[in-house]
């Protein structure tokens, strides 16, 4: 049955990660690769869901309306903010994950996993062009053939590897003048877009394959086609409640004839089923009014499917099949008869790996059928049909997830990986990178003590780096696999600490130029977390903490480890992770006796011996993953702590303080927005600082009140945070658009939050399409401005005469003009000064 769905908006966010277990790559890739990948990509069999079940412990749900009104609040907020601005700091010169590349004329459109959209002429300055959208994890594009200025773009990544945002799509938005600006055309609970295809003859005619959410069965999985640009939606094929659609393909000349890949991936926080009978290809001669199955030399099981037309001879079609068990490549099919029947290609001379559902992508040369490329752990071409295939692009960065062509020459060929952009002028035999862009995905930051210039840290996919200058195009990579927590001892800095996933950590002692393995007397069998904590003591930089399930303490710089603490978990978890596992440490600046240890499964403990004794102080705490600890800098009895998930409506928060070393503990999360908070640090009396899944925020007053710091940043994930007191440097990470810093101002004020308590007024209908009524029955009479603000912050509408006595029960407000999507209504009384607000949806 077909259902026709009508646009709505509903935000919702969760990200997830993958994780490898004993995977040795078994064929010949250029040595420089290996040295930057062998570790990351030995686990990527199993998706990790790290950064899944840290917002979701322990209810294994993520609260999507939670994160909508996070949004709101941030758009709330922004007006309030200081006015000092961060500025990047990098890297442009190193990239991160794309998932897709389309082009029309000289203009090239870029998606990445978790940085947004990005747009460039010249292969050399690149605009972000979706940030307003709040929402950077893309899917998919696609240029409508007739007419270049409209583009539709679909939210999450649905390749389900490392950062992808697991569910957490928002549907799919359209621009009809390049990007500039975008309207919100609906499919909010279609998980992330595999594949959007536009009818060459009419750019309102839209086709869009939906994968559904990862982490749980159901949503609106399937094929969805629109004629009206997006105003309604038809239902077009739908399989089961775990089976989605990757891959679209559709006829050049024929745009009733498409072919869909439909990918059977069941997925929860203790099992994977990545494959079954479910998966298949289907063909349809009337565009999407009916599907058949194509069966007839094609397996009977399958993964990932990827599915592409030769559009030079049509009749021609290739598909990429992943084997649903083993996750290698089960074949390369090809068919000369519109998909009545396939005949396997041969696969050998490309590089196989047990995670190619991580990939699956396939692309036939416009000019000759018997051209195409694979996307695999590394770029591989056939001139012969697929009888034969070499290695192209060879040494770029590996992960290969998207490919397109110059449409006026098919040998000049661009390409998108783990590592960023690069194009060749002669079909891959020869290639460049392409810098330039910010969309690399971070996970902690550091600044060097002795020469703040000098910051790194550890990312997804791209190991651990460093900026010697403080330049945002000369970072390098320092490190291997993905990187994670980075320590530069301050008071000799040739002393340097990297680690890659799951603790393990490597020391140089001349700067960087050098590695040794640093884990000697850390049992192997201990659990360690995905980001495993490593901290030096304040006092003493000679001493470190290391956190596995237990805390682990050097005294000679990490040459050698000694256990200090017993299990501080709840013992070991199930999964297809690794869990019950310490996540934060912190050392009291004052008392380094004061050794704090936060773990996954929601406790906290408290050495106040050095690590002789320990004592659980999480009882009055909520049970969630505990992202970050803290010690006061300025008095000893305080400590603070942060978690992530959400409050399902619950008065639990985020941030809490203790003024007596966690006997009782505070909840100090006010007016923060109802989202992880991923990092707290105290960076002068009183004042704190938090990075969050929606923005960074500051509190002058220990935590009474909170306002966002600083203006520039897109809606997106921090992840880290790090500050260097002598020169009043605060950077922060994010996932998917580098490292940004700012200089705050730390002198008391007085509270911006307090602006963000005020009563709400109540607001109907809501969605609304046109006038909405504001419930003003209960507010103090007299002249108000009334402010309308889109996500970006911006003002849209204002009107400087409202007037309404005690008597008035509403007003109206006509929002008619404005674009789908969110915004913030802010009535200010003119005299007082108060303020009432609420968020609406415009579809």
């Amino acid at each position: 049955m077909r259902l026709l769905f009508q646009r709505k908006v509903y935000l919702g966010g969760l990200l997830f990660f993958f994780v490898v277990f004993g995977f040795f790559i078994q064929y010949f890739i250029p040595e420089k690769e290996i040295v930057k990948k062998e570790k990351a990509e030995e686990s990527k069999l199993f998706p990790n869901e790290w950064f899944f079940r840290q917002r979701a412990f322990p209810t294994g749900k993520i609260d999507r309306k939670a994160y909508r009104d996070a949004m709101m609040s941030v758009t709330r907020q922004k007006k309030y903010s200081d006015t000092s601005e961060w500025s990047f700091c990098g890297p442009d010169n190193i990239g991160g994950r794309i998932t897709d590349i389309e082009l029309t004329g000289h203009t090239i459109y870029v998606g990445a996993a978790s940085g947004g959209i990005f747009k460039t002429t010249d292969l050399s300055n690149w605009e972000p062009i979706f940030d307003s959208v709040g929402m950077l994890s893309i899917g998919d594009l696609c240029i409508a053939p007739s007419d270049t200025t409209t583009i539709y773009a679909g939210t999450g990544e649905a390749n389900g590897g490392a950062g992808s945002q697991a569910g957490g799509s928002v549907g799919v938005f359209k621009s009809t003048n390049s990007g500039k600006d975008w309207d919100y055309v609906g499919l909010e609970n279609a998980g992330s877009i595999g594949k959007i295809l536009v009818s060459p003859n009419n750019p309102d005619v839209c086709y869009v394959a939906a994968m559904g959410p990862i982490f749980e069965n159901g949503g609106d999985r399937g094929i969805y086609k629109t004629v009206d640009g997006g105003d309604t939606w038809e239902h077009s094929l739908w399989v089961n409640d775990s089976t989605g659609f990757i891959d679209l393909a559709m006829h050049p000349t024929q745009p009733d004839t498409l072919y869909a890949a439909a990918w059977q991936r069941d997925q929860g926080l203790n099992y994977i089923n990545f494959g079954g009978a479910a998966s298949g290809i289907y063909r349809s001669y009337d565009g999407g009014q009916t599907w058949d199955k194509l069966e007839a030399g094609l397996p009977d099981t399958a993964g990932r499917i990827g599915i592409a037309v030769a559009p030079s001879s049509p009749n021609f079609l290739y598909a990429y099949v992943v084997d649903e068990e083993t996750h290698f490549i089960k074949g390369i099919y090809r068919s000369s008869d519109y998909g009545d029947s396939w005949i396997a290609k041969s696969t050998a001379g490309i590089y196989d790996a047990p995670y190619n559902w991580f990939f699956g992508r396939i692309y036939v040369d416009p000019t000759d059928h018997n051209t195409v490329y694979i996307g695999a752990l590394a770029m591989h071409k056939t001139t012969d049909g697929g009888s034969s295939w070499f290695n192209v692009f060879d040494g770029t960065h590996v992960d290969q997830h998207a490919l397109a062509f110059d449409p006026t020459n098919s040998e000049k060929v661009y390409i998108g990986n783990d590592g960023g952009f690069y194009y060749s002028l002669n079909g891959g035999v020869d290639y460049q990178k392409a810098d330039g862009l910010p969309i690399t995905q971070f996970y902690t930051c550091e600044i060097d003590y002795v020469i703040p210039e000098r910051i790194y840290g550890g990312t997804q996919d791209n190991s651990s780096m460093r900026t010697m200058t403080g330049g945002i195009s000369d970072w390098e990579i320092i490190s291997q696999g993905d990187g994670f927590y980075n320590l530069i001892d301050p008071t000799d800095n040739n002393y340097i600490y990297t680690e890659y996933q799951y603790g393990n950590l490597m020391r140089s002692t001349d700067g960087g130029e050098n590695w040794d393995m640093a884990i000697n007397g850390i049992e192997p069998g201990d659990r360690k977390n995905w980001n495993t904590p490593v901290v030096f003591n304040p006092s003493n930089p000679e001493e470190l903490f290391y956190g596995a399930h237990r805390v682990y303490k050097s005294t000679d710089r990490a040459q050698n480890w000694t256990p200090i603490s017993p299990d501080l978990t709840d013992g070991p978890g199930e999964g297809n992770m690794v869990f019950n596992t310490i996540t934060s440490i912190s050392v009291s600046p004052l008392n380094e006796n004061i050794v704090l240890a936060g773990t996954d499964d929601g406790n906290i403990s408290i050495s106040e011996n050095g690590g002789d004794s320990w004592n659980n102080i999480s009882a009055s705490l909520p049970r969630r993953w505990v992202t970050s600890v803290a010690t006061s800098i300025s008095d000893p009895e305080v400590i603070y702590a942060t978690f992530s998930g959400y409050s399902f409506y619950d008065n639990a928060g985020h941030v809490y303080r203790s003024d007596d070393r966690g006997s009782t503990w505070i909840n100090i999360s006010n007016a923060l927005p109802d989202v992880p908070i991923n990092k707290i640090i105290n960076i002068a009396e009183n004042l704190l600082v938090v990075a969050t899944d929606v923005g960074v925020y500051i509190s002058r007053n220990n935590g009474d009140s909170w306002s966002i710091l600083g203006e520039g940043l897109p809606v997106m994930f921090f992840t880290d945070l790090d500050y260097h007191q002598p020169t009043n440097k605060l950077v922060t990470a994010t996932f998917g658009r580098g490292i940004y810093s700012i200089a705050p101002d730390t002198t008391p004020a007085s509270s911006l939050g307090d602006e963000l308590s005020n009563s709400r007024f109540e607001v109907y209908p809501n969605p609304t399409r046109g006038v909405i009524n504001i419930d003003v029955s209960s507010m103090q009479a007299g002249d108000y401005l009334l402010d309308v603000y889109n996500t970006a912050g911006l003002l849209v509408k204002q009107d400087e005469k409202v007037f309404f006595t005690n008597s008035r029960q509403s007003i109206d407000l006509d929002v008619a003009g404005l674009s789908a999507g969110y915004y913030l209504i802010v009535l200010k009384h003119k005299n007082s000064g108060k303020k009432f607000s609420n968020t609406i949806i415009k579809y």
